[in-house]
């Protein structure tokens, strides 16, 4: 197809009123990444009569955006363009809250700017913003409009101007666009409830049961307990419509390319508000295919290459986050692989490192975490990890059979295990949390709770056990410490820094009561803030613990996310250990899993390369070898050779 014909259509029509060198910067950038656009999109929809057709117009909505784009954020663009790594650096920590839960609504995001500054932050992760459904509404998942911001956080303009504040502060700013479904609510929806056909065919709708019933043997349930199957009837229409997650929030149909067009056209309104990073919600499951489990499908991977490929003309410092919670051999290609390599999502979320920490901490083993985190593979030059703890859902456990068999457990034992202690079940478990979405089909059982609240502190402080308290604040640590130093960018979770307990106070909302995922979603208690200077507080020692792994962090450049990442068998099954090496330096992050002093053996750290003087760079004091390396309990080491 003949590029050069649908840039002379741009230049006549959007790009008309903008200086020469602006024209010829975007016939740069169209023809730069010209092949990586035509590639999945001729994947997607090449088979389309009508495909040219649907090509100038998405080069046309393209331009539009260009033109659109304001000035501080085209600088940014360049700045991006020259320091590709910025968000790879040892530096960037990310952090992210409910805007109302955290400051209210958006103007008083702006006093919190120097909280966050304090904490070493450069990327704030505002949830779900625009404007939800009344009522029941997935924590804000259930969109009602893209390009209006929920009426009780402020209004559009609210939102750029705190975009461009963060920004002079060098904070960027991440916000979520929910890519697989809208809410019934959302006018595509509703015109299609009112018989349009054109936006019928937006949403996946079937006359009977006959393909609904075909799908349901293959697919799972998102959520048994509140809303089982996946397909719902309405007599509006007579018809059953995909509603993979709640009742009220429709799949759209990505087969259809006006849906692609509007979820790009989306994108780019939303960087043009200040955005420069956007979290792209349940993408594993935007295509279906029947047979299969409708997740993680080629064609869904495709119209991630299509996003960014479009994108990068626009607003080439636009970061793209895949929120897919998926098996570990899933996880990597949402970060492009192959001929997608480099050419994907560049943040995908490190869900396989966060189970594993829990599933380490409660067997006081790292055997299972070691052999997961060796079999995955290795990642695009230009991707990152986000590296967590905790978030604002449930904690699945995605431990495969084959893993889990590979050392010796049972699978579906160890997980029902795991969900039996972080619920509090199990015999002397230090946890606090809450079974969320039994589904007794499958007897699988995900996990609710704080990070304080599951790592031991509420029952600690409860039953005023001191020495709980302690190991409770140990694991507190060594987990950020592990998410600091694995590789990727590491992110906060609101109050987890000043260790917020367990929050049962949803249970008097009429709209949250149900989803019990609102337990580890409590309000930012600032008044528990105020000490967190105090080192003799248990919040204070949280905060400034955490604050100090974020400085030296920031000091460390081996810990830049394109260092590569080799987890190792220390010869301690109580002991973590995971080398970072490039040409930036090479290091040795080790972590005490136990409540109990643990030794890695001299002659193991000189096996690895790491004998003779060493320097810990978390207390600044050289280490030397002269027998067996201890580690107190929960103890975690970023040692390097002196």
């Amino acid at each position: 197809m003949d590029v050069n014909g649908l840039l002379q259509t741009a230049l006549e029509g959007p790009l008309r009123h903008m200086e020469p060198l602006e024209q010829d910067l975007f016939k740069i950038r169209i023809q730069q990444h010209w092949a990586d656009i035509l590639r999945p999109f001729q994947g997607l929809y090449g088979h389309r009569d009508d495909f040219e057709d649907w090509l100038s117009h998405l080069v046309i909505l393209v331009a539009k955006a260009y033109a659109k784009r304001p000035s501080y954020l085209r600088f940014h663009d360049i700045a991006s363009t020259e320091k590709p790594d910025w968000f790879q650096q040892s530096s960037m920590l990310g952090y992210v809250c409910y805007t109302d839960r955290f400051a209210g609504n958006l103007n008083g995001v702006h006093d919190k700017i120097p909280y966050l500054k304090e904490l070493g932050v450069g990327y704030l992760h505002l949830m779900p913003l625009l404007q939800p459904r009344e009522g029941q509404n997935d924590g804000g998942y259930a969109v009602k409009s893209y390009r209006e911001v929920n009426p009780k956080l402020g209004n559009m303009e609210d939102l750029a101007d705190l975009a461009e504040t963060l920004h002079q502060n060098g904070i960027h700013l991440c916000i979520d666009l929910v890519c697989n479904h809208t809410a019934k609510d959302h006018e595509w929806a509703q015109n299609a409830l009112a018989g349009d056909k054109a936006y019928q065919a937006y949403f996946h709708m079937f006359p009977d049961r006959t393909m609904p019933d075909q799908y349901e043997e293959t697919v799972r349930e998102i959520f048994p307990d509140f809303a089982p199957g996946n397909f719902t009837h309405y007599p509006e229409i007579d018809k059953w419509v995909w509603t993979t997650f709640n009742e009220f929030q429709w799949d759209l149909n990505y087969t259809n390319p006006a849906v692609f067009a509007e979820m790009l056209d989306t994108m780019l309104f939303l960087a043009n508000q200040g955005a420069t990073i956007l979290r792209l919600d349940a993408v594993a499951f935007m295509w279906k295919r029947l047979g299969t489990n409708c997740e993680n499908q080629p064609e869904a991977h495709l119209i991630l290459q299509a996003f960014r490929a479009f994108s990068k003309v626009v607003a080439p410092g636009l970061l793209l986050k895949a929120e897919a919670i998926v098996s570990p051999p899933d996880l990597v290609p949402y970060l492009g692989v192959g001929e997608a390599a480099n050419k994907s999502c560049q943040i995908a979320y490190h869900n396989v490192l966060m189970v594993m920490l829990w599933s380490s901490l409660a067997e006081r083993k790292v055997v299972l975490m070691t052999h997961a985190l060796q079999q995955i593979p290795d990642i695009s030059s230009n991707a990152s990890w986000l590296t967590y703890i905790r978030c604002h859902d449930d904690i699945g456990w995605a431990i495969t059979e084959e893993d889990a068999a590979a050392v010796g457990l049972n699978g579906f034992a160890h997980r029902s295990f795991l969900s039996d202690f972080y619920s509090g079940r199990f015999p002397d478990t230090f946890a606090r949390g809450s079974t969320f979405q039994f589904n007794p089909k499958t007897n699988d059982r995900r996990i609710n709770g704080s990070l304080a609240s599951l790592a031991g502190l509420e029952k600690g402080m409860l039953s005023e056990d001191w020495g709980g308290v302690e190991f409770a604040i140990g694991r507190i640590l060594l987990m950020h410490s592990l998410i600091f130093s694995f590789g990727g960018v590491p992110v906060l979770y609101m109050g987890d820094e000043i260790g917020l307990l367990n929050d049962e106070s949803y249970l008097d909302d009429p709209d949250l009561a149900n989803d019990s995922r609102w337990l580890h979603r409590p309000e930012m208690d600032w008044k528990l803030a105020e000490s967190r200077h105090d080192w003799k507080s248990v919040t204070g020692r949280i905060y400034q613990g955490i604050s100090h792994l974020a400085k030296i962090r920031q000091s460390v450049t081996a810990l830049h996310a394109q260092s590569a990442t080799y987890p190792v068998w220390t010869h301690n099954d109580a002991v973590f250990g995971v080398i970072r090496q490039s040409a930036r330096g090479r290091l040795l992050i080790l972590g005490n899993f136990s409540e109990h002093p643990q030794f890695v053996s001299r002659g193991r750290l000189e096996a690895l390369g790491f004998g003779g003087l060493l320097n810990d760079h978390l207390t600044g004091e050289p280490v030397e070898l002269f027998g067996d390396l201890g580690l107190r309990p929960y103890q975690s080491m970023w040692l390097e050779r002196a």
